[in-house]
């Protein structure tokens, strides 16, 4: 039997660090920031408490790295999902497509880690509550910029509001993903053609 060398004790054991993050995602998603006890993201990191406080200090330093790995992952599976799509109206509706399929099944149970970080944002500490509010503020800034090209393409008409539409968009986006929470959510692509009319 191998015993550690006096300087390999106290260290972490070697682990997968993007699994791990995935893992916790998982646990952050479904229960939030406050509820997700140490316990709970120990089996599902398949990691000891000690492993865990050793890799990444404490649960808030955690989920700052779950909550960057999850909006920038989101937010390149949702440029890459439109960027061969060519008119804004077009790709104002791939997003909320986008928001749509992952509001069901497992994935919209899950949640949005956002939306569920949001939903905390009294109860987070300043630099955790302003991570959030940029998120959602990104989000919105897109939805701006989508809809202003389909003004300046002819897809979306010139008579709306473009920062008054994309926060009515935002609200449905966040809509969604509150609502896949709820197992009998029945949102459709008629949901997503009744959204597109705000921009006729």
């Amino acid at each position: 039997m191998a015993f550690p060398s006096p300087k390999d004790r106290g260290r972490p054991r070697e682990f997968d660090t993007e699994l791990a993050l995935d893992n916790a995602m998982t646990v952050f998603r479904e229960k939030g920031f406050h509820a997700a006890s140490i316990s709970d993201l120990s089996q599902a990191m398949n990691l000891t408490a000690g492993s865990i406080y050793k890799a990444f200090s404490d649960k808030r330093t955690l989920f700052l790295n779950v909550f960057e790995r999850y909006t920038s992952r989101r937010n390149t599976q949702l440029r890459q999902q439109i960027e061969r799509i060519s008119t804004g109206r077009e790709r104002i509706a791939e997003v909320l497509r986008f928001y749509l399929c992952s509001s069901h099944e497992i994935e919209g149970r899950r949640g949005c880690l956002v939306v569920g970080s949001t939903v905390e944002l009294l109860t987070l500490d300043e630099e955790l509550a302003a991570l959030v509010r940029q998120a959602i503020m990104r989000n919105k800034l897109f939805l701006t910029s989508l809809i202003e090209q389909g003004q300046q393409d002819g897809s979306v008409t010139p008579d709306i509001d473009a920062q008054a539409a994309s926060f009515l968009m935002l609200w449905i986006v966040l809509g969604m993903r509150v609502a896949g929470k709820v197992e009998n959510n029945h949102a459709s692509e008629n949901t997503l053609e009744l959204a597109l009319k705000i921009l006729d």
